[in-house]
Formats: structure tokens, C-alpha cells, sequence
């Protein structure tokens, strides 16, 4: 799955008149990851601003193109057990089995309780931060003025889409801590390639810490082949269009500035350009369409796809750049807004 096609119902679930946990964002973050399972990734919130929150359940119904009736319906819990007043959560939940047929999920909020505020007494720092196949950092947590269990590191990685969405969490276990005890930890995974950036926080049983922003250093993100410069919505004569009719043929077109060859010895880049529609105010997409080429030296080079509106709309378009292997080489094009009558 190469974009998400997510359906999302950001509903707010109140167990008490003055509690309520939110959905941040209406598109959370949906792949299939390299064992072929379904991985739905995003942020709730606690919008009180005096109870803590836990017990927080997030419900994610998967299907198909074709069929109204599920093909999983899967519930999990955001990453952390008590969610601060104010405070937000990222959530990671897989489908059960992996089945190619999953195209998009509905995400929606189950029920969750008040509780027991914990005490912001846990730190947690990063530093030394490297990144090549690799990301590796070393880490320093310490703990408050009690012995702490179940204490967990956790990182929630975010790409450069405005605003930014988390497309993965990772947990790093740390176990049981003594009270005012200093524990060193390292990491070093790979994450996925678009991730600019992570929070950072830490929670156990009796404590918790503030989330910590990270940047990915810009001289240790892999350099970028391609940058896409401009995006132009033409007709079959190549006159730029402002709004276009439902039922006749645009093209896509996109400017691109190639840098350098991926393949040093012919000169050439292989990619598919890929082309995402979607409708204004909804989370569906529209169109999917996509190019194979290949950029033959530097300099400016365009490509383009096709589409033929089947309904009336606002509508916004996406393009990307990936290599054959389904990496991107360039950062996602500039949005633009089309009309379509």
C-alpha cells in the first residue's frame, strides 16, 4: 500500500460531563508494513485541563475496495496508561493478520476513565544523534523520588506534512527504576525514510515526563535526488486551467529538478511519479495515478498523469517521487487546490 485511503470518524467520547478525549488529526497515518499487516498510527488528546485520563481505546475497522462489511475489526489503546490533562498520546494498532485486500480503515474512539493524575517526575534526554541505514542516539532517563516500574521510553516519529503526522511509534523498555536512579540506554533501528523528527517522553507506573521534541539533524537526512518545483493543472493543449469539468481529461504536470543520478555509472534515475486526489474537507481519495520514467542526467525534467473527474468539488493534489524499490527521492510537490464543476 503506497498511500493511505483512510475513512476516519473523529468523534469526541465523553464518559463524564467535563471529561473528553479527541482525535487530533482526521487523517492518521495508515501503511502495510514488510510482513504485509495493516499499521493505522496516530495522536489523541485529553482536552481536560484538570483529570488525567486513562484507559484510553481506540477502535480501527479495516476493509476493502469493494465489500461495506469489515474484513478485521481490531481495538487497541494509546501508548500512554494516563494521559495528563492537555496532554496527548500517540496510538500504533495492527491489523490481526496481514492481507493485501486492506485498502482503508475507520478510526474511532471507544471509552476510557478518569483517574489518579501521576507526578512529573521522570527526564528523559537524547543526544549523539547519527542517522544513515540507521537512526542511533544515546539516551539518558532519570527518575523521580520513588522506585518506578513498567517504565517505558517512547518515540513518536513525524514527517514534514503540515501539520505533521506521527507515522510510527516505538517503545523502548526500561523496566524498573530506584528512586533518583540514572539509566543509560541506546537506540539504533531503522525508521522510515520520510520521519524529519520525533518526541520523546517517558511513563511509569508512578510518574511521567514532559515529551521533548528531537529534529532529525539536516546533514544526517539521506540527500534527496529530486525536488519537485511546480505543479500545473493542464488541458490537452497545455493551457493552464483554474477549474475544470466533471467528465474531461486534465493533465498533471510536474516540474522536476533533478540533482544527481542514482546509478552513477549510466547516468540514469529510475522512479514512478505518483499522483494523490483528494476531495477538500473529506479524508477519501479520489484518484491514485502514477508514471514510470526515468531521469537521464541533471537539470530540469517534467512528467505527468492523466485524470478524469467523476464529481463536483474541491479538490486538492498531491505528487511524490519514489525510486523503483518504493522510496521517496524527493519531498513531497507543492499542494494544489483545483475546482471542479
Amino acid at each position: 500500500m503506497l498511500f493511505p485511503i483512510t475513512s476516519i470518524f473523529a468523534q469526541k467520547t465523553d464518559t463524564l460531563p467535563t471529561l473528553s478525549v479527541i482525535l487530533t488529526s482526521n487523517t492518521p497515518y495508515v501503511y502495510q508494513d514488510e510482513q504485509g499487516y495493516t499499521v493505522v498510527v496516530g495522536e489523541v488528546k485529553n482536552t481536560n485541563t484538570l483529570t488525567s485520563v486513562t484507559d484510553v481505546r481506540i477502535h480501527v475497522i479495516f476493509y476493502d475496495d469493494t465489500n461495506p462489511e469489515p474484513l478485521e475489526i481490531v481495538e487497541g489503546k494509546s501508548s500512554l496508561q494516563v494521559i495528563p490533562p492537555l496532554g496527548t498520546s500517540p496510538y500504533i494498532i495492527k491489523s490481526k493478520t496481514p492481507n493485501s485486500e486492506i485498502t482503508h480503515a475507520s478510526v474511532s474512539l471507544g471509552l476510557f476513565n478518569s483517574s489518579t493524575s501521576k507526578s512529573k517526575q521522570l527526564s528523559v534526554e537524547v543526544n549523539n544523534i547519527d542517522l544513515d541505514d540507521t537512526l542511533r542516539f544515546s539516551g539518558v532517563l532519570k527518575n523521580g523520588a520513588a522506585p518506578s516500574n513498567n517504565t517505558n521510553v517512547y518515540l513518536a516519529f513525524y514527517d514534514n506534512f503540515q501539520p505533521p503526522r506521527i507515522i510510527d511509534v516505538i517503545t523502548i523498555p526500561i523496566g524498573s527504576v530506584e528512586s533518583n536512579e540514572t539509566i543509560n540506554f541506546n537506540f539504533n533501528e531503522k525508521i522510515q525514510s520520510r520521519s524529519v523528527g520525533f518526541t520523546v517522553s517517558a511513563e511509569s507506573n508512578v510518574f511521567y515526563s514532559d515529551p521533548k521534541n528531537v529534529t532529525i539533524p539536516e546533514s544526517t537526512i539521506a540527500t534527496k535526488l529530486v525536488t519537485i518545483s511546480k505543479v500545473s493543472i493542464l488541458d490537452k493543449e497545455g493551457k493552464n486551467l483554474s477549474d475544470i469539468k466533471v467528465g474531461s481529461t486534465v493533465i498533471i504536470q510536474s516540474d522536476a529538478w533533478i540533482q544527481f543520478s542514482a546509478d552513477q555509472k549510466t547516468n540514469e534515475t529510475p522512479y514512478t511519479y505518483y499522483v494523490q486526489i483528494k476531495q477538500s474537507g473529506t479524508p477519501y481519495v479520489e484518484f491514485i495515478g502514477k508514471y514510470d520514467g526515468r531521469y537521464i542526467a541533471t537539470g530540469q525534467q517534467s512528467q505527468s498523469v492523466d485524470w478524469i473527474p467523476e464529481s463536483s468539488g474541491l479538490f486538492f493534489i498531491e505528487t511524490f517521487v519514489w525510486d523503483r524499490n518504493n522510496v521517496p527521492i524527493a519531498n513531497p510537490g507543492p499542494i494544489v487546490l483545483i475546482l471542479v464543476k
